[in-house]
């Protein structure tokens, strides 16, 4: 059954614009260990305004407006930014031509499913920044389509742009909590196997986890993702 991705990003945008309301935007982020809660935020609103931009005028190069320095002004920043994304995307036809990185040219609809998943995985951050993440909750179908764009997408372009090399083994990764064929990443020996349910696995291969498994905590640490 096709992902809702229009209500996806709207649903995903909107809480974590409620969760930069309430952060506290000096609080360190575990999983971006140079970072405090404002250099998130401001990477987002970036990686919005970059998308947004491209979407329009199907160029990668953009002029993105920084976070202000005032801190109080930064959720109503960041909420412009999130409103203006999802109203391009969601008022654009998601079989519109335009700029995608990783093959060059694509669609906007591309750019609906690569926002839903940005937003998602960040509102673990910011969630993380306060000592929340607990309350991270994602649906398992929209996990385990985050983990195969890491598979398909991501992956292969770290290798293409020479970021890390092939994996010395295959991870094969398999959602407890879907009816799902597993996916691999990798084409080496040994096979790694990691079953987890999916919001799991997004967490390892995004390096947000470690797996208690030593061979498979190796081979995600070499970096499957940005």
């Amino acid at each position: 059954m096709p992902h809702d991705w229009n209500r996806f990003l709207q649903t995903s945008t909107e809480r974590l614009a409620a969760l930069v309301d309430e952060a506290d935007p000096a609080a360190p982020v575990p999983g971006c260990p140079d970072w405090c809660a404002a250099d998130l935020v401001e990477h987002v609103g970036g990686v919005y305004q970059w998308a947004t931009h491209v979407v329009r005028t199907g160029d990668p190069e953009a002029d993105v407006a920084p976070a202000p320095t005032d801190l109080g002004e930064l959720p109503g920043w960041f909420r412009t930014h999130a409103d203006e994304l999802v109203r391009v995307l969601v008022g654009t036809d998601p079989d519109q031509e335009t700029w995608t990185f990783g093959r060059g040219r694509g669609t906007a609809g591309w750019w609906t499913r690569r926002q839903t998943h940005e937003t998602t995985l960040h509102t673990f951050d910011l969630l993380d920044s306060q000592g929340r993440s607990e309350e991270w909750d994602v649906p398992a179908s929209l996990a385990w389509d985050a983990v195969r764009e890491v598979v398909t997408l991501f992956y292969p372009r770290q290798l293409r742009m020479g970021r890390i090399d092939p994996l010395p083994g295959t991870l094969l990764l398999t959602a407890t909590d879907l009816d799902a064929e597993p996916v691999a990443v990798g084409e080496g020996r040994p096979v790694v196997e990691v079953n987890a349910p999916a919001s799991e696995l997004v967490l390892l291969a995004y390096r947000r986890r470690t797996s208690a498994d030593p061979a498979a905590a190796e081979l995600f640490a070499r970096g499957l993702t940005p």
